[in-house]
């Protein structure tokens, strides 16, 4: 008894400190970077908008439209807050009912106010009124700073000069030469125009609405000006700048030197520029209800900008085309580049005009698709719809005479007259029922002639065909279509990039996003779903999953399909070929006894190759980057200070198009990740590809990641861009019209976020921001203001080069993959980073001993960049505060569910320095939500670095790597630890029964 008596403390101390200790250690989780969420200093804050405006204007749009009156004495009436009022809009279109209001706001409790208002039943939304200024996107930006309004699409001042020299960046190699007899050549006889005025056909009761800079009433060059509006705040509707009478005369001036498509128009021109090219959203909207209100039949409008969010314009667009208004709009001078489509001819009810010169050759300034509305799960839509000719175009001047010009809003007025002329063909009793924007988009593109040499993105359906067009028109009915109507992989280089690459078995889907016309109706429905009806055999090994609307409005809509050669195919080499059918109806017209219907038909001719090898196939990271709109993402090479959003899209075929045709060549297979990075299987892909990436990363995938590396022998490549939270401060600006500052949501890319990804191999990024040239085995290449290295492991292959160190003073980032603004390529060094991370294969400079790592690059974590605090990141981001789910663009066994099991199993290739796990790989089961994990190096050091010797790359060796030794099975010492303590106390408890039992025993004996 005394002898437990004396155990017994003791013991229950003991149990209670390894109960203790395993909690303890089980919460304690080890680290190799912790965030430091960064508050800015006063000085750097974003400011509030009382230190710099006290008032703002906003759009409220309602859902019904009433008088003006209606509305004000409406929100008078049910507004409680004060700080708000309404501003009066005198303008032809004040006679006529109204969706919209313009409120001004104090800035001291706008939240108040406008809460109040967007809670109202009979209210829209409330947006803030944007002012759009018409200028060169590379005139937006002067160096650095955003000039006044919203980024447009250029007009066009200056006269040709012939030169038309192809960029460094084009998809393809032209001869650029041009016809001599071109100076003077009319445009309108190259279309074959006199044909039609022949006929008599010269555009008369067409009323045709020219969205521009005005013109004046007395011109020589014009026999039909109707109606001239204003809608700026300028007191006069006579064009002071050229460019509105210029675009008219191309539609429809007289003059012998310079003739327009259809003299006999009707011309109505609304003002909506200022002399200084400005204009404002309200403007627009009323000129739009206008144009409405008085039945225009085709509207011009040579603008456009990178913005696609902008609602209250875009769904005015929408609007106007479902009043049966034909609209034609620029593409954009963006061009060379890809991804630069403006908006609205982007728009899928918009017909969006590209320009090419004389010779055939698309205009080095003309702006190419693919639309980038719908990445980064989906693909983008062919844009522009034609192209015409936009170099050297004959048109009016300002008074009198004649000049030319050059430029995509050269080009949308050509393919306005030749509206404007087809429309005047069809009988005027006739022409609602049977033309539409859908009706006479279908005219354009199925009559274009399409080009030799440029692909789809750049030509569309190809040079507008005047006459063919009308053939098509003559005998028009009104029906459906899709656009475009076939996908031929023997067609290159038109089907790029499609033809660059074969179908094959096991790969992410490939999506081909298709435009359907529907010209019997505004609204249409599809009937029942598309069917894939193979032409033979072989056919059945393609399987379609296919996307589309609920409802076709107005006009158009999508059909998106995505494509996958099955897993018996995976050692099919061939063609397949069969159709695509969907049918499609519309309610009856007036007069008809039931609903209009169509079959529309895509024919698909594909090719098919045996699965490549594992180290040919790369996946390309698209998922988490973020493009502007809808927020200021500042461009990768911000030393290009006219330039400074990132708008082209980040996709493989868009601004890194080169690249992909590089690494097509050297025979590597390129698949793209439009979801997380659960939502792929490693063993299929020999190198994980992330370049340029803004968003932050799921728990998820970290964790995958990491065993994907480990355990599957997954490759990965990563280009970092510049990150320093001064220079962001540095780069915003005050945008007057949201009344605020703006302020890069993050650098070139997101280097707390990848630094997190990366910490469990022992990398990290660094703030400097670095500039120079490199030369590596005699290639030479520019570093343009790129990160740093501050954190490596022992056994990596690190090469470092005397860079300047440009943080205060300059921004950029390492731009020699993206086509945008590069300075020098450095393909050489991916091709090579490749062939490491994907097949082993060393290249003697790049892992010479002399770079090699004996010991860890190290850095304290809070010396590492910090995420903002100043900025609602999740309101960009596909990761805060949103779910882990594969969207469409994966595989299809995955679609809806969080992904592919974080363990594998079979695998052929482990990190050494790491313990690896072969649990089984689950294909179809679902990644359980985990905790946020993170490592922390077993080995640390001094920081190792300077001022002017930055470290540029670093490569892991797989078979020498001294990398932190990770438990994979991090619970299994806790746990063990803790089932001790139970088994501890689960022994005291055994001695105490069994002590108990003896005292019973004993008391009991001396009792008898």
């Amino acid at each position: 008894m005394k002898v437990f008596a004396r155990a017994s403390p003791y013991a229950y101390r003991s149990y209670l400190l390894v109960i203790v200790l395993s909690v303890y250690i089980f919460w304690l989780r080890p680290s190799t970077h912790r965030p430091h969420h960064q508050n800015l200093n006063p000085q750097n804050v974003t400011r509030s908008e009382s230190e710099t405006a006290t008032e703002t204007n906003y759009i409220i749009r309602f859902k019904q439209y009433k008088p003006a009156r209606n509305h004000r004495i409406y929100l008078e009436a049910k507004v409680r807050s004060g700080g708000w009022g309404w501003i009066e809009r005198i303008n032809p279109a004040s006679k006529y009912p109204t969706d919209f209001g313009v409120l001004w706001i104090r800035e001291s409790g706008k939240e108040d106010v406008v809460g109040e208002i967007e809670r109202l039943e009979m209210v829209k939304d409330v947006n803030v009124e944007f002012k759009y200024q018409r200028v060169l996107l590379g005139e937006s930006f002067l160096d650095g700073n955003k000039r006044p309004g919203k980024i447009f699409t250029p007009m066009s001042f200056e006269e040709g000069t012939g030169s038309s020299a192809m960029a460094a960046t084009s998809n393809t190699t032209l001869n650029w030469s041009r016809h001599l007899l071109s100076q003077k050549t009319q445009v309108t006889s190259l279309f074959g125009a006199d044909v039609l005025w022949k006929k008599g056909y010269t555009g008369a009761k067409v009323k045709m609405a020219i969205f521009d800079t005005g013109i004046r009433s007395d011109h020589p060059h014009f026999r039909n000006i109707k109606e001239r509006t204003n809608w700026t705040n300028e007191d006069t509707l006579n064009d002071n700048l050229g460019h509105g009478t210029f675009v008219a005369g191309v539609i429809a001036g007289q003059n012998p030197e310079c003739l327009g498509f259809a003299s006999d128009t009707e011309i109505y021109a609304f003002r909506v520029f200022t002399d200084s090219q400005v204009s404002y959203t309200s403007w627009f909207l009323d000129a739009f209800n206008y144009a409405i209100a008085t039945n225009m039949d085709v509207l011009n409008l040579s603008i456009g900008g990178p913005d696609y969010l902008d609602l209250p314009f875009v769904e005015k667009v929408w609007e106007i085309t479902a009043s049966n208004i034909i609209m034609v709009s620029a593409i954009g001078n963006d061009g060379p580049l890809y991804g630069t489509l403006n908006n609205p001819a982007d728009q899928s009810d918009v017909i969006g005009v590209g320009g090419i010169d004389y010779d055939d050759h698309i205009a080095s300034f003309s702006s190419r698709g693919m639309s980038t509305w719908e990445i980064p799960h989906g693909y983008g839509r062919i844009k522009p719809d034609v192209v015409a000719y936009g170099r050297d175009i004959m048109g009016s001047k300002i008074s009198t005479g004649c000049k030319s010009l050059s430029g995509t809003s050269v080009a949308s007025p050509v393919v306005a007259g030749i509206v404007c002329l087809l429309v005047s063909v069809i009988p005027e009793a006739r022409r609602k029922d049977l033309l539409n924007p859908a009706s006479m988009k279908q005219a354009l593109v199925e009559g274009a002639a399409k080009l030799l040499g440029p692909n789809m993105y750049e030509q569309g359906a190809g040079r507008v065909d005047l006459l063919e067009s009308y053939e098509i028109l003559k005998s028009y009915h009104p029906r459906a279509s899709i656009f475009p109507s076939i996908l031929d992989y023997n067609d290159c280089p038109y089907s790029w990039p499609f033809c660059r690459q074969p179908l094959y078995a096991g790969a992410m889907p490939v999506i081909f996003n298709t435009t359907i016309l529907n010209g019997m109706g505004v609204i249409g429905y599809i009937e029942s779903p598309p069917t894939w009806h193979p032409a033979n055999e072989e056919g059945n090994l393609l399987s379609i999953h296919f996307k589309y609307p609920d409802i076709i409005w107005p006009w158009t809509g999508y059909l998106a399909l995505h494509m996958q050669i099955k897993e018996e195919g995976a050692q099919f080499a061939g063609e397949i070929e069969g159709n695509v059918t969907l049918k499609i109806y519309s309610p009856a017209s007036p007069g008809e006894s039931g609903p209009r219907r169509s079959t529309c038909s895509l024919q698909l001719k594909l090719k098919v190759i045996p699965t490549p090898p594992r180290a040919k196939r790369i996946l390309w990271d698209q998922f988490h980057s973020i493009k502007y709109p809808p927020g200021y993402i500042p461009r990768d090479s911000l030393d290009v200070r006219n330039d400074i959003l990132d708008w082209h899209g980040d996709h493989l075929h868009t601004n890194f198009h080169i690249m992909y045709n590089m690494l097509r060549d050297a025979g590597y297979y390129i698949e793209t990740l439009g979801s997380p990075l659960t939502c792929f299987d490693a063993q299929q892909y020999g190198t994980l590809l992330m370049v340029d990436l803004e968003d932050d990363y799921f728990p998820e995938e970290i964790e995958k990641l990491r065993d994907d590396v480990i355990n599957a022998g997954l490759g990965l490549v990563v280009f970092a861009e510049w990150y320093n939270v001064d220079t962001m401060v540095k780069m915003r600006f005050f945008d007057d019209n949201t009344r605020s500052w703006w302020t890069p949501v993050t650098g070139g890319a997101n280097i707390p976020a990848l630094n997190n990804l990366l910490a469990a191999f022992g990398i990290a990024f660094g703030d400097k921001i670095l500039n120079g040239d490199f030369s590596i085995d005699g290639e030479q290449s520019r570093y343009a203001s790129g990160t740093n290295i501050v954190r490596f492991p022992a056994g990596g292959f690190l090469h470092t080069f005397p860079l300047l160190d440009s943080s205060e003073s300059g921004y950029g980032d390492s731009n020699c993959l993206d086509s945008s603004h590069m300075v020098t390529n450095c393909y050489w060094l991916l091709k090579k980073m490749l062939d490491f991370s994907s097949s082993n294969i060393k290249d003697p400079v790049l892992f010479s001993k002399f770079v090699k790592r004996y010991s860890p690059v190290t850095v304290d974590d809070k010396q590492l960049p910090s995420r903002r605090t100043d900025v609602n990141f999740s309101t960009y981001s596909s990761v805060i505060g949103k779910e882990l789910i594969c969207e469409s663009d994966s595989r299809y066994e995955v679609w809806g569910t969080k992904g592919y099991n974080l363990h594998v199993r079979g695998r052929n290739r482990r990190l050494p320095g790491y313990r690896g796990i072969d649990l089984g790989r689950g294909l179809n089961s679902t990644v359980e939500n985990t905790r946020p994990t993170r490592w922390r190096p077993a080995k640390e050091g001094g920081e190792l670095n300077s001022h002017r010797s930055k470290y540029l790359g670093g490569l892991f060796n797989k078979d020498e790597i001294d990398v932190p030794f990770l438990v994979a099975t991090r619970w299994i010492v806790p746990a063990g630890v803790a089932a001790s303590g139970v088994l501890v106390l689960l022994s005291i408890w055994r001695i105490r029964q069994r002590r108990r039992r003896r005292r019973r025993a004993s008391g009991s004996n001396r009792l008898a």
